[in-house]
Order: structure tokens, then C-alpha cells, then sequence
């Protein structure tokens, strides 16, 4: 270690992925992505904004979004839960979406990106 103080700050994350994403994506790949690009357009990004939260990674099936409010995060997480049961009324049970959401809160360490120019 250099000796260099590490900034931390307290910060909620919430983390969602979904249950069952590989069977769902070995049932019905193209249309798995479709609803989910759509729930994550239509639902968690308005969700997100509405919370002040920020969308810090997205994965296959998941993403990590910080909040500076636990409150605000666990907010965000019962209104995404409720939305996802509006969604897709005629889906089959065994074809339904269902994200399972966790909220963390403890010290992040700020970093600043570093970003190089190869010429």
C-alpha cells in the first residue's frame, strides 16, 4: 500500500437479478431480453430517478444501483416489487419475470476512473 487515505462514503446499494434467468433464457431468449430491456426502461429507470439513485452496473440478468438514502433505496425496491406485478398479467407462471432485489448499506470507496489515450 502507498499509505494514500482511501475516500469512503456511506452508501445504500441496492442489488436485483433475476430468479431463474437461465431457464428463462433457455425457454425464450429473444423474447426474455425484450421484456426484460423494456422493464428496465419502463420500470427501474423511472424508479431509479424518482429515488435519486444511480445506476452504477448493469449485468445479464442484473444490476447494482447506489443511493445516498437507505430510505430511498428501500423505497425504490417496494415500488419496483409492486410495478413487476402489473407486468405481463397473461404470462405463464413459469415464464414470469420475478427479480430478487437485496439492500446493502455500508462505505463504498470513491475512486476517480482513469482513462488513457493509446496513440
Amino acid at each position: 500500500m502507498t499509505g494514500e487515505r482511501v475516500e469512503r462514503r456511506l452508501a445504500a446499494i441496492l442489488a436485483a437479478d433475476i430468479a431463474g434467468y437461465s431457464r428463462l433464457m433457455g425457454q425464450d431468449e429473444t423474447g426474455t431480453l425484450a421484456r426484460l430491456t423494456a422493464l428496465q426502461r419502463d420500470l427501474f429507470a423511472p424508479k431509479i430517478a424518482e429515488h435519486n439513485g444511480r445506476l452504477v452496473k448493469t449485468t445479464g440478468d442484473g444490476l447494482l444501483v447506489e443511493f445516498a438514502s437507505a430510505v430511498d433505496a428501500v423505497r425504490c425496491a417496494a415500488e419496483i416489487q409492486r410495478g413487476m406485478l402489473d407486468c405481463d398479467p397473461d404470462v405463464k407462471d413459469t415464464e414470469r419475470i420475478v427479480f430478487r432485489i437485496g439492500i446493502n448499506l455500508g462505505d463504498v470507496i470513491v475512486r476517480t476512473a482513469i482513462c488513457s489515450v493509446m496513440g
